[in-house]
């Protein structure tokens, strides 16, 4: 069973393309033209054993906003796509991940009922001309379009860099752990028959 996807979105704003692949060995292609962004959906890949080739282009000359939200919006239909059924999965994720003074603890369901928990602090300031609190809007159009229940809960950190690098990992590693196969499991992981 193949567990690999490519989403495309584009808009007058953005052209972005998705591709994972959910067993992969953690290799990465991605180009932003956010190098912060870059490095850390490297660190989601290569801590998550997922493969990841991501294209995106947008209006970066009126802001960052428009690219964050829309590869959010890919990347969560990218992975929804490659989920699939969600036959035998384990369906739950939970990674808390240290980095120096940081520490991000990232907990997911693949429950197809999609909320966003953000409790990152500081929520504000930036990485050389990166305004962090977009990494909210980032992780809800994720969470919305991945059909996802994401928690993210920054427990103390002083450093933006350190603070998100975690998250990152933490994200990678709760997917990883979500979307791996179990053969205990029998069918979709619910009571309901159907997610």
């Amino acid at each position: 069973m193949k567990r690999r996807a490519t989403f495309e979105r584009v808009t007058r704003e953005t052209d972005i393309s998705v591709t994972i692949d959910l067993d992969g060995k953690g290799e990465y292609e991605v180009t932003t033209s956010i190098p912060f962004l870059d490095h850390m959906l490297n660190l989601f890949c290569f801590h998550g054993l997922l493969d990841l080739t991501v294209r995106a282009r947008g209006d970066i000359e009126i802001d960052y906003h428009h690219l964050m939200e829309d590869l959010g919006i890919t990347l969560g239909e990218a992975i929804r796509k490659a989920v699939g059924e969600k036959k035998g999965i384990k369906r739950y994720g939970n990674a808390t991940i240290p980095m120096d003074e940081s520490l991000a603890q990232v907990i997911l369901d693949l429950s197809g009922r999609p909320y966003l928990i953000y409790k990152v602090t500081p929520s504000e300031g930036t990485l050389r001309d990166l305004e962090v609190s977009l990494f909210e809007d980032f992780f809800r159009a994720l969470s919305n379009h991945a059909m996802m229940n994401l928690h993210i809960i920054v427990h103390y950190g002083r450093d933006l860099h350190h603070i998100f690098e975690a998250i990152f990992k933490a994200f990678g590693r709760s997917l990883r752990e979500a979307v791996s196969l179990d053969q205990r499991i029998k069918g979709v992981p619910t009571t309901k028959g159907k997610l």
